[in-house]
């Protein structure tokens, strides 16, 4: 048995709630015995996962076994599903949106969980070390994924342990998807010291998750920038919840007025107010800001998780990492899944400052990513697809805060939400994060690459 799962069914208090049928289950009820599941040779299984109970069943089955598991969305589009699979050539499928998969046969684990195996041996190794592929881009459909190790998820798990406070008689909502980075740590970290688990597939714009959030009186609250705008903009600050005991923030940077408005809402209500940064490529959390320290030290990330350390590197300000829960490595498709290697720093493509109490400050970002909704969204991609798709334009991308895809476009003599309506319905971009600018030229550095930081000086108000 995998460490992680001895420590969650040794949690005498652990169950998950499904909130439509009131029924609970611990994970031992969970687990079921299979020949198929526990061979011996270590196969690749692709989960797709939304947050319900059958999904939770089927991810600690896996997870028990000695297979590797790519999490990924139940959402997403089967044309990125189609193109994965042929990809990865996953031995196991679970998705229960389909009802078949060509060159797979579907077999019951239990009354509840069904997989499809393939017919067809993959003719690759996994590696012994390889646990979790967690995608970098979300629904997107990349075939980029982290490798991680469960003594990666054991290090983060019991780091996260020692600054959150998780109790058993919490009870925690899943309302961020197990698939991504940071709720798949909510999930883990509470199920191992936690409570009681109510494993939603609403999210927070709906009236049955308050409902259920009222009736089992949840202590907690995760949310990456996305979720606590919306969270301010519906009211939630306006009211009360005497169950509620403390709440993460993650996933991106929230804004300077948000953080004092929760942080006030924090103090008025004695709920604690952790803010946290961390990375997929970190396993979740590499640092956090502890409740006092928000407005003393407001912005910051604050200092690094247990185990870990930071380092800002001298020449090009990049904050470095330094922790067991580094990954092993980037996956494209089979051929790397036979490989794992840790290679510390982590270089998390953050520039940084530190002040002299050791608190750390991100001042900007060399990658070009920008998380969105708490979904990293790669722009080189987005921008290829776009110049690719609508040829006879021109297109450069680029992110303003992690709140907004900023698109220049030039040559476009349609109508510009037909742009915002191919990104929406391409990679699930909602469009009211879509801002387009019409540009004369492309403005371009000296040796004719794209010059972005002159793009955004110019448009990016």
């Amino acid at each position: 048995m995998s460490e992680i799962i001895s420590l969650a069914a040794a949690n005498q208090h652990l169950q998950y709630i499904d909130p439509g049928t009131g029924n609970s289950s611990g994970i031992s009820e969970m687990l079921a015995p299979s020949a198929c599941l526990n061979a011996a040779e270590k196969k690749l299984a692709f989960l797709y996962l939304d947050n319900s109970v059958s999904s939770i069943a089927a991810f600690w089955n896996f997870f028990n076994s000695n297979h590797a598991c790519a999490l990924l969305s139940s959402s997403m589009k089967q044309e990125f599903k189609d193109s994965l699979e042929t990809l990865y050539q996953p031995h196991f499928i679970y998705d229960i949106k389909r009802e078949s998969v060509d060159g797979y046969t579907m077999e019951k684990i239990n009354s509840s969980l069904e997989i499809f195996i393939s017919r067809i041996s993959s003719g690759y190794s996994v590696h012994d070390e390889l646990k979790i592929l967690l995608s970098t881009s979300g629904t997107t459909g990349s075939p980029k994924f982290v490798k991680l190790s469960e003594k990666n998820l054991v290090s983060n798990t019991k780091s996260i342990l020692e600054y959150l406070p998780v109790q058993s008689s919490d009870v925690t909502p899943l309302n961020l998807p197990i698939h991504y980075s940071y709720g798949l740590s909510v999930f883990i970290t509470n199920s191992v010291k936690g409570g009681k688990i109510i494993c939603t597939t609403k999210d927070i714009l709906q009236r049955e998750f308050w409902s259920d959030f009222e009736k089992y009186q949840c202590t907690s609250l995760a949310g990456v920038p996305y979720v606590y705008e919306t969270l301010f903009r519906t009211g939630f600050t306006k009211k009360k919840f005497i169950s509620l005991k403390y709440m993460t923030q993650a996933g991106g940077k929230l804004n300077e007025k948000l953080v004092d408005v929760f942080s006030q809402f924090a103090e008025d209500h004695n709920v604690r107010f952790f803010i946290m940064y961390g990375q997929t490529e970190a396993t979740a959390r590499m640092s956090f800001l502890a409740p006092e320290y928000l407005q003393q030290k407001k912005m910051s990330i604050g200092k690094a998780i247990a185990g870990g350390r930071f380092e800002v590197d001298p020449v090009l300000h990049e904050l470095l990492y330094f922790g067991e829960n580094v990954f092993g490595g980037y996956a494209e498709s089979w051929k790397d899944l036979n490989s794992y290697r840790q290679e510390l720093p982590l270089h998390t493509g953050d520039m940084a400052t530190v002040d002299a109490a050791g608190f750390y400050f991100i001042t900007g970002r060399i990658k070009r990513i920008v998380k969105l909704f708490g979904n990293r969204i790669n722009l080189d991609e987005i921008e290829k697809v776009l110049n690719e798709q609508f040829h006879d334009s021109s297109f450069i991308c680029t992110g303003l805060e992690d709140q907004v895809l900023l698109v220049g476009v030039k040559n476009f003599q349609d109508d510009e939400k037909i742009i915002s309506h191919f990104l929406h319905s391409k990679f699930s971009i909602h469009p009211s994060v879509i801002r387009i600018k019409q540009v004369e030229h492309i403005p371009l550095t000296d040796n004719q690459k794209v010059n972005y930081t002159k793009f955004m000086e110019q448009h990016g108000d």
